[in-house]
């Protein structure tokens, strides 16, 4: 759905990462279904695509609200405080 939307707003994939002030390689993890966007990340790519109402919810229930390795919970479960 996201690389359709990038489409259609007639982006390149790099042109929206940087709209987006993403990685472009971040972007297309996320395209190919093999990353997860932060709900930041969702959020701006939300508003750089002009995504619809439908696409908005779609990528942002697919979001995660505590992404990132510095992420307090993904410490824990590694053994560190």
């Amino acid at each position: 759905m996201l690389a359709a939307a990038r489409e259609r707003a007639g982006l390149a994939q790099r042109q929206a990462s940087v709209a987006a002030g993403l990685v472009p390689s971040y972007v297309g993890l996320i395209e190919h279904g093999r990353r997860t966007p932060s709900l930041a990340a969702a959020q701006r790519l939300a508003e750089v695509l002009d995504l619809t109402d439908g696409e908005r919810t779609q990528l942002y229930a697919a979001a995660v609200t505590d992404a990132g390795r510095s992420h307090p919970s993904r410490a824990e479960g590694r053994g560190r405080a």
